[in-house]
């Protein structure tokens, strides 16, 4: 039986919610990062509770904190992800059960060397694998990795809807594609 159950289920699509298609597109995106990620925890919950004692590690994203342009399928799954970590959290910390719940802002992967729009306070994979290690570990509920990637998504989190618009007004989109996974 593991000591830590990480759950790491996540695609990343552009959708355009006018066009028919995205739809089925945004239900695999939540069938994966929504329901795969429950179903990754669930075989463990009733042993780890039995013995009073694990982690469940849930990997959402910062950019479940606020929504973007072109990214409704993944901010939406991944805001989806920290809000049920944390429901399952408050279910399970009675009975010895950690919930950890990861934000990764930009890692460098192979799949973010494809954006095409900048990524502030960039890490490496090793980078963030050592600091998840250390927040899984300390059993920390909720860690944004990098923690600069939180202030400024709480910031903006902050603010009015008026300036968020306003702020994103021009900014390009996520364009429309295959899903690919999300590292």
């Amino acid at each position: 039986m593991p000591d830590v159950v990480i759950a790491n289920a996540g695609i990343s699509v552009g959708v355009d919610t006018s066009e028919r298609e995205d739809i089925d597109q945004m239900a695999r995106v939540y069938a994966i990062n929504n329901i795969g990620l429950a179903a990754t925890f669930q075989p463990f919950i009733k042993l780890m509770c039995a013995r009073a004692d694990g982690a469940l590690v849930g990997i959402a994203s910062v950019a479940g904190i606020r929504g973007l342009p072109g990214h409704g399928a993944y901010c939406s799954s991944k805001a989806a992800v920290i809000s049920y970590c944390e429901s399952l959290r408050g279910e399970l910390s009675p009975q010895g059960v950690s919930v950890v719940t990861i934000l990764p802002g930009y890692v460098d992967t192979p799949l973010t060397r494809e954006n095409q729009y900048s990524m502030p306070f960039l890490i490496t994979a090793d980078d963030f694998a050592n600091r998840a290690f250390h927040a899984i570990e300390a059993r920390t509920s909720y860690r944004v990795i990098p923690w600069q990637m939180g202030v400024v998504a709480k910031l903006l989190r902050l603010l009015p809807n008026w300036a968020f618009d306003k702020a994103l007004h021009g900014r390009e989109r996520k364009h429309r594609g295959t899903p690919a996974p999300k590292a």
